[in-house]
């Protein structure tokens, strides 16, 4: 299959490995964070993958855009747990800044994208005066 689509974007690129890095990270959390912090920050660093591949397969304005900045919200989402877990001693400060660089990424890109389709969207439609083959 060749299909990539949403695959191909940057956004979506940058918003997998925000999650992998992720992934790896939540293995150094203790275990009393097993059904709180843990599954919170994977859920939005996943949440931003999935919104990204479901707008992209809308194929409308209106449903794309509006899953791009749920998208978008999972990311500043996935930051504000980067702190939790910093403020509870759980990753270092290098490890913040990592994730918080790679989130701040993510958003630029998603907001580059969303940037785009309203630029799209308003772009007037080419009107021909040729009368097509019959």
């Amino acid at each position: 299959m060749n299909y990539k689509g949403y695959k191909d974007l940057e956004c979506y690129i940058k918003a997998r490995e925000l999650r992998i890095f992720i992934a790896a990270l939540v293995k150094k959390f203790p275990p009393q964070e097993k059904f709180l912090l843990t599954p919170q920050i994977v859920d939005c660093s996943r949440s931003a993958t999935r919104n990204i591949a479901e707008g992209y397969g809308r194929y409308t304005f209106t449903d794309t855009r509006n899953f791009f900045i749920i998208a978008r919200g999972s990311i500043t989402e996935t930051m504000e747990q980067l702190t939790t877990a910093f403020d509870e001693n759980y990753i270092s400060q290098n490890e913040l800044n990592d994730g918080e660089a790679k989130c701040e990424l993510v958003f630029k890109l998603i907001n580059g994208y969303i940037a785009y389709l309203d630029k799209s969207k308003k772009q007037p439609v080419q009107q021909t005066n040729q009368i097509p083959n019959s």
